[in-house]
Parts: structure tokens; sequence; C-alpha cells
């Protein structure tokens, strides 16, 4: 099958989940053409986003001028030789924008990607379509859809697409879509609120996954180095806030200790005026963005992975870490309890609590290595079961070939 990737940005440092999961693909047998709305996120600190740059499209070039060159030629193309199908898909621009936060202006701008798209699509003889994220990639699929381009569907991640589900217009996605995908058991159960329940059949459980790098490597001891390390975008979801609250009461019970902060973003500059106001200077180190070697070499370094967040999906960075066999600290939120389990790979604590966090990193700090070995080979057999990559794409192509039969 030839299948279009539409993402927003791609690649991106975050998105190495959507890296994978192509490759993957193309792995099986398949023609993969990327398409990202934007030009890629730049800088590109792992050498294999550098790689997929080079083969990525973008629909909108890498200037504003080069946008207009390419938005409107196929705006007027796709009106003057499919005005039927042109109108089709205006009437469905206006239904999304109306309720869209977005408002009207934009979701044009969407349409005459849509357009840019089509062409795409025909060009390369794109059979399906997938979108990451339900966002604005979905929004162009749908409308490329409804102007006769090839089927699509879209893959849910949460925690942000489902604060804006209505305005999203997730029931209009789901309805013309072949079909949805949901990373975890509760995205699909978040999905089901917000679509037709006309529509539920068509969501699907697809994980997230890992692939050989992680999966395969060997299983090396826990350190006996007091060092913790949470990995993520530095921003108020993440909790990294309360993570450095949490230290603070851990040294001062124990003593100090190593504490990571692989990553960056819009938080860091709070970030480090807390470090220093609670003077945890000398303990805590903020890498900056990581290549997903230089991560899994972190991981390995560390008796356990923290991320305290407040809102999530299942983060691809807990399948990492248990990938290498490291335990996990983290929270009771979303689906990530359906992959760490309590006192057998890791430590789940209430989102927010701030003294139950520095309890269970306490834990692992002065757990006997012994027994974080044992605790990571059972989070090494769970992501082995639920996450490999090449499985999950396997179940993600077979939705695909559903759903092409019952169109033909």
């Amino acid at each position: 099958m030839n299948i279009a990737y539409l993402v927003s940005q791609y690649p991106k440092t975050s998105h190495s989940f959507v890296r994978r999961e192509l490759l993957a693909a193309e792995r099986q047998g398949h023609y993969i053409l990327r398409v990202s709305v934007q030009p890629p996120a730049l800088p590109l600190v792992d050498p294999d986003d550098a790689s997929e740059a080079a083969k990525t499209h973008s629909i909108l070039g890498s200037t504003r001028a080069s946008a207009m060159m390419r938005l409107l030629p196929a705006l007027i193309r796709t009106a003057a030789t499919r005005p039927v199908r042109f109108f089709t898909g205006l009437r469905s621009t206006w239904l999304l924008g109306r309720r869209s936060d977005r408002g009207l202006a934009r979701h044009f701008a969407y349409l005459a990607e849509a357009c840019v798209l089509l062409g795409m699509t025909r060009k390369h003889h794109i059979d399906h379509v997938h979108a990451h994220f339900g966002t604005n990639p979905t929004a162009v699929a749908m409308l490329c859809r409804r102007m006769g381009g090839p089927p699509y569907s879209f893959t849910v991640h949460g925690p942000d697409e489902f604060d804006k589900a209505t305005i999203l217009g997730f029931a209009s996605k789901a309805r013309h879509a072949a079909f949805v995908v949901a990373i975890t058991s509760y995205c699909r159960s978040q999905l089901f609120r917000w679509i037709s329940h006309e529509d539920w059949s068509k969501v699907r459980v697809v994980r997230c996954g890992l692939d050989a790098k992680f999966l395969e490597s060997a299983a090396q001891p826990v350190s006996t180095r007091r060092r913790l390390i949470c990995v993520g975008r530095l921003n108020a979801q993440k909790g990294q806030l309360l993570l450095l609250e949490a230290a603070a009461l851990v040294r001062d019970e124990i003593g100090e200790f190593e504490l990571v902060l692989a990553g960056d973003g819009e938080m860091r500059a709070h970030i480090e005026q807390r470090i220093d106001e609670l003077d945890l200077r000398a303990m805590v180190r903020i890498t900056g963005w990581l290549s997903s070697t230089e991560v899994r070499d972190e991981l390995l370094a560390a008796r356990a992975l923290v991320l305290p967040s407040f809102a999530e999906g299942l983060p691809v960075v807990i399948m990492e870490a248990l990938a290498v066999g490291r335990p996990v600290i983290t929270t009771i939120i979303a689906g990530i309890p359906e992959l760490v389990e309590d006192h057998k790979n890791g430590w789940l604590v209430p989102a927010g609590d701030t003294a139950r966090l520095a309890e269970s990193m306490q834990a692992a700090l002065e757990c006997e290595t012994r027994v974080l070995d044992e605790m990571g080979a059972h989070g090494r057999t769970q992501v082995r079961a639920l996450h490999n990559i090449d499985h999950e794409v396997k179940r993600l192509l077979e939705h695909i070939r559903t759903s092409q039969n019952k169109q033909t």
C-alpha cells in the first residue's frame, strides 16, 4: 500500500513515536509519504530525525511566500477542476470552523492545505492518509477526503486534544474517517465521550511502540549511584516544579542525591529559578534536548525514572525506561496504569501529592539494587508484550487494509 503520514510538524524531537511507526510500516514493505504541514522543528538533535527531515514534504514550505505560492494555486485548481467536490469541502470547512476557537479564517487555510495534500496524494498514488493528533492535521485529511482524496484515519493521543474535543470537531472527524486510533484503552474511553455512539465501532487501540534499539538491548544492572532521572518537555503538565519540591523533602530526609532533568521547554527559566530557591543547584542537572541514544544512556545511569505528570496520554519515555530495565515513579492518571503496576515495575502516586512522590523517590533511592533489577525485569516483559512497534504497526496496517476492502 501507499500511505501518507500527515503530522502538523515532522520530524520533531518530541515525536519519536511517529518516526518509529512510519519506519516500521516501511520495513513491512509499504511506501510511506511523509507530509508535514509546517517545516520540520529545528534544531534536530537526533540523527534519525535529521535523516527524516530530508525525506519529508512540507505543505507550507519554509517561508510565508512559499506557502502562498503553494496554497493559492492549489485552491484555485481544485475549485476549477472539481467544483462539486470543492463545494463539499467548503461546506465542511464552515461546519468545522464555526465552532472552533481558531475561527473560520484559519479553517479556510486548512482547506487550502487540503488542496495541496490532494495534489500530493494524486502524484504519489496514495491509497490512505493517516494523521497523528486529532487537531489540524486531521482537519486537513478530512477536508482532502471530502474533496475526493483518499480515505483517512487518525491517531488520538491526549490529553490536550480532550481538553478541546468539542471545538476540535471530533464527532465530524470520526464520522468521515475510515477508523480512529486510540493509543490506550483510557484514550478510547475518552473518544467515546465525544463522538457519536454510532461511530464507536470505528475506534481501535493501537499502542505506541519501541524499536529494537530499546527492546533488544541487553539488560544492565541498576546503578548503585543515588540518581533519578525525569525525561520530558519542561512544562506545567509534566510536574517538574512539584518534583523539585519533592526532591527538597528527600534531601532533607536522607541527604543529597542526583536528579537529572532531561529535556527543555517553555518553563526552563522558572525551573532554574526554583532550583536556586530550594538550594538544589548541587543536586539537579538540566540536560536540554537529547537524542534517543542519549536518553537511553541517561536512563541506564539512573536507578529509576520519575515522571510526576498532571496530564498525559501514555508517555513513551515510560516505555523506554522499562525497556532498559529501570523502574518508574509516576502518577495514577490516564493510560499510565495500563503499563505501570505499583510495586511490580514501579511506584504509582496520586498526581499532585508531593509527600507521596517524595516517599516513592526515597524508596527508589534506598531500595536494594536486587529489588530494582527484579522490578526492571518485570517492566521489560510488559513493554515487550504491549509496545513492540512492529507488532503494533502490523495491527494498524491491518485496520487500513480492512477499511480499504470495505471501500471497494
